[in-house]
């Protein structure tokens, strides 16, 4: 497309719709101007404050939709009421289970986000009707299922050093989707959050995060705030975690 075409879509589409990062590269990347015009008049946007919650677990699913902007934690509650965080979801990605009555699971802002909501029979009307709209939300489960099985092998084999190792260069990856890898960014979580996704002790990973800093690897500005320095160590320990060694 030239770059006069991309201004005259840009200029049919919504108002709402032509500065969205998921117009750009989300699910409504594949939706002609008719179909988005006919999906924006159902859409409602909402902003999130820190663990503001998006949808309970066991509750009914009637809305899905995009993440404009911040990042939705997902956990699980087990019978005896013990949590666990589960996941995590970045902008652009899309929320909720299309073809599912109940939510398997707890959603709420991490940090202040945005979201687009639509019904769930408004998408899946879409879904019917747009071949590439159905094969883009395939190719984000698939992403996601892969995210999930190499999350289990974080959690099932690699040290502690390796598991904040590679939580942060999850969140270098996916945190700002104008970077493939962004060297400075604020923590979604809490660190207690992080030990409850790691499956470790606040304190262990405190203790991480003070043995990165020591080796220059990573900075850090107050409770929060990360600077990578050496992003190639930290890929290498994450991956193998043998930088250190």
């Amino acid at each position: 497309m030239t770059k006069d075409a991309t201004i005259a879509v840009a200029a049919d589409a919504p108002s709402s719709c032509r500065a969205c990062n998921s117009r750009l590269s989300g699910l409504c990347a594949t939706l002609s101007i008719e179909e988005l015009v006919g999906l924006s008049r159902y859409s409602a946007r909402r902003r999130l404050e820190p663990g503001e919650e998006i949808i309970g677990q066991g509750e009914m699913i009637l809305t899905c939709g995009n993440i404009l902007n911040g990042v939705i934690k997902l956990s699980k509650m087990t019978a005896d009421g013990r949590q666990q965080i589960v996941g995590l979801q970045f902008a652009p990605h899309f929320l909720g289970r299309l073809f599912a009555e109940q939510s398997g699971l707890t959603a709420e802002a991490a940090v202040e986000s945005y979201v687009c909501s639509f019904p769930r029979t408004a998408v899946h009307k879409v879904l019917g009707d747009n071949p590439d709209f159905e094969r883009k939300l395939h190719e984000q489960s698939l992403a996601e299922l892969d995210q999930a099985q190499e999350w289990m092998l974080t959690l099932g084999r690699k040290s502690a050093l390796e598991k904040v190792a590679s939580f942060l260069v999850l969140v270098a990856t996916e945190i700002d989707q104008r970077e493939s890898f962004s060297t400075s960014f604020d923590l979604p979580l809490t660190r207690l959050d992080i030990a409850d996704f790691l499956g470790l002790t606040i304190e262990t990973v405190s203790r991480q995060l003070t043995k990165l800093r020591k080796e220059k690897i990573i900075t850090l500005s107050g409770t929060r705030h990360v600077n990578i320095s050496a992003p190639k160590q930290l890929m290498r320990l994450a991956d193998n975690g043998d930088y250190l060694k």
